[in-house]
């Protein structure tokens, strides 16, 4: 018998495993995501969720509460009688009752190879380190934070040039595969549980705004992790002297160069940036409001000559 699933997820990122067990034949009796936020050109209209109009395109009904704190929140949840929640990026942290809240528990897709990556921002945290592979896991969940035991998972390289953009895309078909293979096991009661190692645990934490910012101080390799871990976003950032003011310009993509100089100084007119040791080739370039360009591009309308100073 098919099983009856609730979703929970909120991004582009779960979208495609909402798709995926819909595709599969089980029988999707609610989807939950997290509120409108306010969005749009100019930041007042309410903006629904990618899972909420993914759910919507289904014919699937969809909740939206803020919390699961009030009881009669808790007790919908149970109404549904599911045998399974399927958990991919929801945005929130589910309380026992939530967790015991179907026959069968809740599974999660989690983006990192754990116990590496436990948390918010797996994926920026894995290119930020500069690691070489990284994965997708199905667990089990249980109240400690991506803690509990594993039932599916798969590797993925990342290549010394993949943003987190890429790696994103990348991940959630992998993903939709793996959580889709994980149903079909679990519906025939063939799903092994393995607990997580107790060593290599590391946390994800969510990327703050006071670390975007470009320290060209650190070796080239570092610089170039921190640029791609952060792209498309929120983006890695310097300042730049333009007509005697400075401006916020973002990165999105750089090259690991061997030249070297003054830290945080052009040494060509190409964009290649003086590092702690080594250099960097900035590639792909944003200014405050404005579209995404190349370096060729972006030098013809903001020149930076060699011995420009960043900041």
């Amino acid at each position: 018998m098919p099983l009856r699933i609730i979703f929970m997820g909120t991004p582009d990122f779960s979208v495609p495993t909402l798709a995926a067990l819909a595709e599969a034949g089980h029988e999707i009796v609610a989807v939950y995501t997290q509120p409108p936020r306010p969005g749009g050109r100019r930041g007042l209209d309410l903006q629904k969720s990618p899972v909420h109009q993914a759910a919507e395109l289904l014919g699937k009904p969809v909740l939206t509460p803020v919390n699961f704190r009030d009881e009669a929140d808790r007790e919908t949840f149970r109404s549904f009688e599911a045998d399974v929640a399927v958990v991919v990026a929801y945005g929130l942290l589910l309380p026992q009752a939530i967790l015991d809240g179907t026959r069968l528990g809740c599974y999660n897709g989690h983006a990192s190879l754990l116990p590496r990556w436990r948390g918010a921002a797996p994926i920026q945290r894995a290119i930020m380190a500069g690691d070489r592979e990284t994965g997708m896991m199905v667990m089990k969940m249980e109240k400690g934070l991506d803690t509990g035991p594993v039932a599916l998972s798969d590797i993925v390289p990342i290549p010394e040039e993949m943003t987190a953009g890429d790696l994103h895309d990348r991940l959630k078909l992998v993903g939709a595969r793996l959580m889709r293979q994980a149903m079909d096991k679990l519906e025939a009661d063939d799903l092994p549980l393995t607990p997580q190692r107790e060593d290599g645990v590391l946390y994800a934490a969510k990327i703050d705004k006071a670390e975007t910012h470009i320290d060209f101080t650190r070796p080239a390799r570092e610089v170039h992790d921190h640029i791609r871990g952060l792209s498309p976003f929120p983006g890695a950032w310097f300042e730049l002297d333009v007509g005697g003011r400075r401006e916020r310009v973002k990165v999105l993509g750089s090259r690991v160069e061997t030249a070297s100089g003054a830290v945080g100084t052009a040494l060509f007119d190409d964009l290649t940036i003086a590092c702690g040791a080594g250099s960097v080739r900035l590639t792909r370039l944003q200014k405050a409001g404005g579209k995404v360009l190349d370096a060729e591009t972006f030098r013809r309308g903001t020149p930076v000559p060699a011995g420009t100073r960043l900041f």
